[in-house]
């Protein structure tokens, strides 16, 4: 969506809104080497329930309506009611209409069994169609996952159970976690990590760990693309700058939080109406987000300056370089 039709979309009366989401499809991909077959779109598990179980409820089944299949949970997320939400949410066989996932914090191995177990009589299912290693912040916690009796074990033995399709892992903090986890094991099948307008310029994953993931194949998660919100409340872009950013680079999917069924709309809007941002946009936009705040500063949950290895920022796209 360029700026001329961002702002005729902003115009559209309500009537043509309803109709442009109601008639446009929802645009579909395949999740790396799972071979799911996922909306680009995917609600995000945390952000449904901040204002409580109606509002998350009407949330998942506004978003089957506008055809997205793909949502997101964790254990974590509100002491685990959000994994419960989903199970009683998708009762009545909406179930199997849709591919779940959440998320494991625990990383040993019999922990991260007995999590799933509990996980998945919360979710009343026999399955989940992805299941994460969540947020490893740490070199410490890599060792306790890559280790014997770690929790990669249990989550490749859940996959030969038939208890979970595919499995990945997810974090926020450090690319060099995720590049660890990468070179560890092929047995990873997808990765979720930060993609925002601000990412390049400093530990970026964007450039750091989205060509290693699709070297290997993964299935990419792209998250935080308005950094938990920083990025709207110090003015630094437009919501539907961000959200074009994110999904014009080279990811799958962006889980996206949202606290209202508006929200939602709003989101999947940009994407059914998307137009990639060319070469030049981005270059324009990463000059001029390097310009203000970059690193913790905006992004919060990456390590703090001083604390961390510099990585390169160069900003790679279709195999050209751009200065980010």
């Amino acid at each position: 969506m360029n700026r001329r039709t961002f702002l005729q979309t902003a115009a559209l009366t309500a009537a043509a809104r309803t109709r442009l989401l109601a008639d446009t499809p929802m645009p579909m991909t395949t999740l790396g080497k799972t071979g799911m077959k996922v909306s680009r779109f995917v609600v995000g598990g945390y952000h449904m329930n901040v204002q409580g179980e109606e509002m998350a409820t009407r949330i998942i089944h506004r978003a089957i309506e506008l055809g997205v299949n793909f949502f997101d949970s964790a254990n974590l997320y509100h002491k685990g009611k959000s994994d419960e939400i989903y199970g009683r949410a998708l009762a009545g066989g909406l179930r199997q209409k849709v591919q779940i996932m959440t998320k494991c914090e625990n990383y040993s191995r019999d922990g991260a069994m007995k999590l799933l177990e509990e996980q998945l009589k919360r979710m009343k299912t026999d399955y989940l169609d992805l299941w994460q290693c969540h947020q490893v912040s740490e070199m410490t916690e890599v060792d306790q996952i890559l280790a014997p009796g770690g929790s990669l074990e249990a989550f490749v033995d859940a996959k030969k159970q038939g208890k979970v399709r595919h499995i990945g892992f997810t974090g926020h903090r450090n690319p060099e976690i995720h590049l660890r986890l990468l070179a560890a094991t092929d047995a990873w099948e997808t990765v979720q990590m930060p993609i925002n307008l601000i990412d390049p310029h400093y530990l970026s994953f964007l450039t750091n760990v989205l060509p290693e993931a699709r070297k290997k194949g993964l299935g990419v998660l792209a998250m935080k693309s308005n950094a938990m919100g920083a990025i709207t409340k110090k003015n630094v872009a437009r919501i539907e700058e961000c959200l074009r950013f994110t999904w014009s680079q080279d990811v799958d999917v962006l889980v996206s939080g949202v606290e209202t069924t508006s929200q939602l709309e709003d989101n999947v809007l940009v994407l059914k109406t998307l137009k990639k941002m060319s070469k030049q946009e981005i270059s324009v936009l990463l000059h001029k987000t390097k310009q203000g705040d970059t690193g913790s500063k905006i992004e919060s949950y990456k390590k703090k300056e001083g604390s961390a290895r510099a990585l390169p920022c160069s900003y790679h796209r279709d195999g050209d370089a751009i200065s980010s």
